[in-house]
């Protein structure tokens, strides 16, 4: 398994971040896969799968790339170097840019584990695959980053009180499959067989979320090191394009409708505020409407306030999906693409 010494002190400092390169990287390996893990990933994948096999269909150098490079066990060093905090698609993609051609086929050389197909041979890896990565995020990400920003900043702020509630272990054990933590400073990080890393005092251990069901691990010599870790199905999920019963939204409007939509599974304010855009006034007031009139609950969780449906809101629900029943697209639409 892969096992990271951690002691105290790096644990202590470590943080959860946003990056739009992992966004795009979580992305193209999605894109790699072809098959979502939900509805909204499927979603996704028609409006930009097609696209992006045109692009490797263009390029057999890019297609045989990313087969070499994601489609083993192991990603290549080169194509994923592990953002800073506060840096830019821009400022992390140009590392990537910036790698050397010998150390480009090197990485290759250790994802195959043997001598590259001739196909690879060639000084121009790191310009293509800046290039496929940089489309990726234009065509595909940034349109939505808006909104999955949202979404994954709940994730933080959602971790980050369970940290201040419990301490990092909890969090630790749940950030994906293959995540534990073992005491005795020992994280294991995925189920990979590797020989185990000791994390230096004083090295950066950033947690970052993406909204794709997918997950790995990264590093930058011993001085930073990253864990990116799916976003909860619930949050992660194309809600905000679900539909939702359009009579629902005449008998309690359309916003307290949405929200109604998505308790289903428990969430607190600040994940509603997230995923569906709408501001911290605005939701509180729904919520107390839709309290009053009993169709939501509220149960507290630690320091966390989480609401649900009631019973009466699952029946309200159910009849407003019955086959026939005229539906609509309620919540945040993305910004049409620059």
């Amino acid at each position: 398994m892969g096992l990271w010494q951690i002691d105290t002190d790096t644990l202590a400092h470590s943080r959860f971040v946003l990056s739009p390169f992992a966004e795009t990287f979580a992305s193209l390996k999605l894109l790699h896969a072809g098959t979502g893990a939900h509805a909204g990933e499927e979603t996704w994948l028609r409006a930009h799968l097609p696209g992006y096999r045109a692009y490797l269909a263009a390029d057999p150098v890019v297609a045989r790339l990313v087969q070499v490079a994601i489609g083993t066990s192991w990603i290549a060093d080169f194509f994923c170097p592990t953002s800073c905090e506060g840096e830019s698609f821009e400022e992390t993609v140009a590392r990537v840019r910036a790698a050397g051609a010998e150390e480009a086929r090197a990485d290759l050389r250790v994802c195959l584990k043997g001598p590259l197909p001739s196909v690879l041979e060639r000084d121009d890896l790191p310009g293509r695959a800046t290039a496929l990565l940089t489309y990726v995020w234009g065509e595909s990400v940034r349109p939505y980053w808006e909104r999955r920003r949202r979404i994954l900043e709940a994730d933080v702020i959602a971790r980050t009180a369970r940290v201040n509630q419990g301490g990092w272990a909890a969090v630790l054990d749940s950030l994906k499959p293959g995540t534990r933590w073992l005491g005795e400073s020992r994280f294991q990080v995925n189920q990979s067989a590797y020989p185990p890393r000791e994390i230096a005092a004083g090295a950066d251990l950033l947690f970052m979320p993406v909204t794709p069901r997918t997950s790995w691990v990264s590093w930058e010599g011993k001085e930073r090191y990253a864990i990116v870790y799916p976003c909860p199905g619930v949050l992660a999920e194309d809600h905000d394009r679900r539909p939702v019963p359009s009579g629902l939204g005449a008998l309690v409007g359309p916003a307290r409708a949405a929200l109604l939509s998505l308790l289903g599974t428990p969430l607190s304010t600040t994940h509603l505020v997230a995923v569906t855009g709408q501001g911290l006034g605005s939701v509180g007031g729904h919520l107390r409407v839709l309290l009053d009139a009993g169709l939501v609950r509220r149960r507290r969780a630690g320091r966390s306030v989480l609401y649900e449906r009631t019973a009466a809101g699952e029946v309200l629900m159910n009849a407003s999906c019955q086959p026939g029943g005229e539906q609509d697209q309620l919540g945040v639409h993305p910004p049409a693409s620059p």
